[in-house]
């Protein structure tokens, strides 16, 4: 059973304070599975998580990693200046973008960033973007075809498919890529791939070490070159569903520590540094969107109407995804009423739960949509002139601070030239 990382009491005080809708953070949370990534791969010295700002691009949560040894991946000039304003900088700071214009890979080299190059042909275009080639660069792969884990002991399959992501170089564009960033300077090489999302198995990071690191081996004996870094990326997800299990991030990491005994130190290369750039991982479980009933509607189905919509949450509207929710005060009572919980906008799939049983819900019912961590507040947008909501952020103390404010009817006007 998903519990609130809050109380009702503690829950209607703040919303005392803070209108709903609001996404609600966890810092307790945060910080101890922060220590539990690092304690996990801290057999490897050169180890490094660089949180994935897509995830959740709010300066206070950066600030808070960066604090328990977090660097950052982005993906766009706006998350490069964000990390740097919050300090981050150098290489602090994995730079992955695909289809880049130039003047962000200038900000990412003029901040010192690690520069993970998506394509062959970036590496001439980065260069005359930049002058130069960086000493020390990454390229991504995409082994193509479809990535399968099979069953795993979870009894969940993992799948797929690289063969039509648009991310990343081929096999033999890889070895040309090296060949060729060597001959203009690199002196320092890594690897990067992503093959599967929100993993729920304690195999795929493994699993995909396993290939980087064999890859690894093939491409320095064929190239020549030092590859220092193999970027793990992401992947490894959380238990949206009650039922599902949730990853061991301890057995993770020391599956991962099998392989790079049995591949990478075999072959004289176990001063290879080990990086990852989880974001869903590192934030969802610790985010909650917090909304209120403000309307019940009864004909063919049975609705609740909250003062939250997609434009908080899209990930239900957009992927039919399945959130948890937990009507506050009601957490014992019979789950003996089946709802569909909907939004306000002009959308049918504006619904964060269908046919959903729960307690039943009364007007005024705070209700907790959980795992909102990640890839909640961050999806936004303004469809219908709704208004993105506040994010706060719940401090070990029991304080609570305002990290992002509300937007204002002022706000979503300041960009119209009338």
């Amino acid at each position: 059973m998903k519990k609130p990382f809050v109380d009702k009491a503690q829950l209607e005080a703040i919303a005392a304070q803070y209108p709903t809708p609001f996404h609600l953070y966890d810092e307790h949370g945060i910080r101890e599975n922060a220590r539990r990534l690092r304690a996990a791969f801290s057999w490897n010295p050169g180890f490094r998580e660089y949180f994935a700002v897509k995830a959740t691009p709010t300066p206070a949560i950066l600030k808070l990693l960066k604090e328990e040894g977090c660097g950052c991946d982005c993906s766009s000039l706006a998350e490069l200046l964000m990390a740097e304003r919050c300090g981050i900088t150098g290489e602090d700071i994995v730079f992955s973008s695909n289809d880049t214009p130039a003047e962000e890979f200038q900000l990412a080299h003029q901040l010192g960033a690690i520069i993970n190059l998506d394509d062959l042909t970036m590496v001439d275009y980065l260069e005359r973007a930049i002058g130069c080639v960086p000493e020390k660069v990454c390229c991504r792969y995409n082994p193509g075809g479809i990535f399968t884990l099979g069953q795993t002991r979870e009894g969940f399959q993992v799948m797929d498919d690289p063969g039509s992501a648009k991310y990343g170089m081929t096999r033999d564009q890889l070895s040309e890529a090296f060949r060729l960033l060597a001959a203009k300077g690199a002196k320092e090489f890594g690897i990067h791939a992503f093959l599967a999302s929100n993993t729920l198995s304690n195999e795929y990071y493994p699993t995909l070490a396993r290939i980087l690191f064999r890859l690894a081996v093939e491409l320095q004996e064929e190239t020549g070159v030092h590859i220092t870094f193999i970027d793990l990326s992401g992947g490894i997800g959380v238990p949206y569903r009650p039922e599902q299990p949730a990853n061991d991030i301890a057995a993770i990491g020391e599956g991962v520590r099998q392989a790079y005994e049995e591949i990478l130190v075999s072959a004289g290369m176990g001063d290879v540094a080990l990086y990852a750039e989880l974001g869903r991982f590192m934030l969802a479980p610790y985010g909650h969107l917090v909304t209120r009933a403000i309307h019940e509607k009864h004909i063919y189905k049975e609705y609740i109407g909250v003062d939250a919509c997609a434009c908080d949450l899209m990930r239900p509207a957009m992927y039919g995804a399945y959130h948890h929710i937990t009507v506050m005060g009601k957490e014992d009572a019979p789950c003996d009423h089946r709802y569909d919980v909907v939004g306000g906008l002009c959308e049918n799939n504006d619904k964060f739960a269908i046919d959903r049983m729960l307690p039943k819900i009364d007007l005024g019912d705070l209700l907790v949509i959980h795992d909102t961590g990640a890839h909640g507040h961050s999806m936004g947008y303004n469809y219908n002139g709704r208004l993105r909501s506040a994010e706060l952020l719940l401090h070990e103390d029991g304080s609570v601070t305002c990290i992002r404010r509300a937007e204002t009817i002022e706000d979503y006007f300041s960009t119209v030239v009338w």
